[in-house]
């Protein structure tokens, strides 16, 4: 019985190298994130009255769009992806940052945004924002990936939830949110009522126009 336990044990010892040995770590690819926003929940927040309720009518309870993040060693690029088949009435209550194109260069620390704001393209050069993340103990799967969430504050007051994975070594993520020690798959503002999610991860060749900055 113990030489039937030992042998066993390594049994289960093998494959669990063998499952790690065949641990794919990316450097280059594409990430399809999906944006989603809970559009009820932020209307009730800026307003409770009747014009609430109208808006609520003509709006999808939860408005999700796409974004494709490109990354190649230390340098990412996130940008609109695939359209989506929303075809409701709330097409003119734009959602905020749907058109938000953010460059960011890890190894200099310095990012380059184009944002739309009331109908004027603006293009934002700036350092890479200071996130004092704390990690914790907390796992989950997302895309196929094992992440670890980390907490933090940004702009003194907005909570952020993220999950970030050491299996893609590139320490970035959507919008401007970096600073862990691996890929940023998803991110989540409570009190925002808005989360990115990773959808699926494609170990693909990236090339130098797929991350030309805007």
């Amino acid at each position: 019985m113990p030489r039937l336990l030992i042998l066993l044990l390594l049994i289960f010892a093998a494959r669990a190298t063998h499952a790690q040995s065949n641990t794919v770590f990316l450097s280059q690819g594409k990430i399809e994130f999906e944006k989603t926003i809970n559009m009820y929940a932020r209307l009730s927040a800026d307003d409770d009255g009747e014009w609430g309720d109208l808006l609520k009518k003509m709006s999808s309870h939860f408005k999700k769009s796409y974004f494709d993040l490109y990354f190649s060693r230390n340098k990412s690029l996130y940008r609109p992806g695939r359209a989506t088949d929303d075809k409701d009435n709330s097409m003119w209550i734009q959602p905020p940052a749907q058109d938000n194109i953010v460059f960011s260069d890890l190894d200099k620390d310095q990012g380059t945004s184009q944002k739309n704001i009331f109908d004027q393209v603006f293009l934002v050069q700036d350092s890479l924002r200071q996130i004092k993340w704390k990690i914790t103990t907390e796992t989950r799967t997302i895309a196929g990936f094992n992440c670890r969430r980390a907490n933090a504050i940004v702009m003194d007051s907005i909570y952020v939830v993220a999950f970030y994975t050491d299996e893609i070594l590139t320490s970035s993520g959507p919008e401007s949110f970096t600073g862990l020690p691996g890929m940023i798959l998803g991110i989540s503002l409570p009190h925002e009522h808005i989360s990115w999610f990773a959808t699926k991860v494609e170990a693909i060749a990236v090339t130098d126009g797929q991350l030309a900055p805007p």
